[in-house]
């Protein structure tokens, strides 16, 4: 049976077989002795998302005990992509990709009008706006769709799409679907999924990681 450790866009845990192509943590949420999510869904507001190869090529037992005082360490969820895991909240990791989090900084504090920006004060904004801790998202018009950045992912009828080359791709966990126009979208109930910090990151020009699949 699969464990319970696939983080969909809105930042739910799922229990289903495909893994993704990265992973991350929110702490520890886990019983190592049942390999089961707690009620809690984070220990911390760092949420991150990483390589799923660790950088020293240690290997770990996926929702086990790993610390080296045999305690969990921290619960390993895994994402179809970093658009997905941007989606849900999560910020790239400063130690296996630290690059990319170094670029995601930089055009947050760009964004945001603040200089030098560390980890914290990014964990700090994105956490009020995690669908998963409990913010809420306002219904907005189909029209301000095409405003958002590439990478943003949308709630249309309660089915979550990403933004793609001026088109809409329906997300699943194994992949994205058939592009849709974002014509005839009047009528339907459309939220933002992708954190407002996050979209403001993507417009500075962030460029997260997609699935091989999207736009086929």
């Amino acid at each position: 049976m699969p464990l319970q450790n696939r983080v969909d866009p809105f930042g739910a845990v799922h229990a289903v077989a495909m893994r993704g192509m990265f992973t991350g943590n929110r702490g520890v949420i886990h019983d190592p002795a049942t390999r089961t999510l707690l009620i809690r869904r984070w220990t911390t507001r760092a949420w991150i998302v990483c390589t799923l190869a660790h950088p020293r090529g240690d290997r770990r037992e996926v929702m086990g005990r790993n610390a080296a005082t045999g305690g969990p360490g921290w619960t390993e969820l895994f994402f179809l992509d970093e658009v997905t895991a941007l989606a849900a909240g999560h910020r790239p990791c400063f130690y296996c990709r630290r690059a990319q989090a170094s670029d995601f900084a930089a055009r947050f504090g760009h964004a945001l009008g603040i200089t030098s920006p560390r980890a914290g004060d990014i964990d700090g904004h994105l956490h009020g706006e995690r669908l998963a801790a409990g913010a809420v998202r306002s219904e907005f018009a189909a029209e301000a769709v095409a405003d958002l950045p590439e990478g943003a992912m949308v709630s249309i009828d309660g089915m979550p799409h990403a933004l793609w080359e001026n088109r809409l791709l329906p997300w699943t966990f194994s992949g994205y679907g058939a592009p849709r126009s974002m014509d005839g979208l009047q009528g339907q109930a459309i939220a933002l999924i992708t954190p407002p910090t996050t979209c403001a990151v993507l417009e500075q020009g962030y460029r997260p990681v997609w699935h091989p699949g999207a736009g086929s």
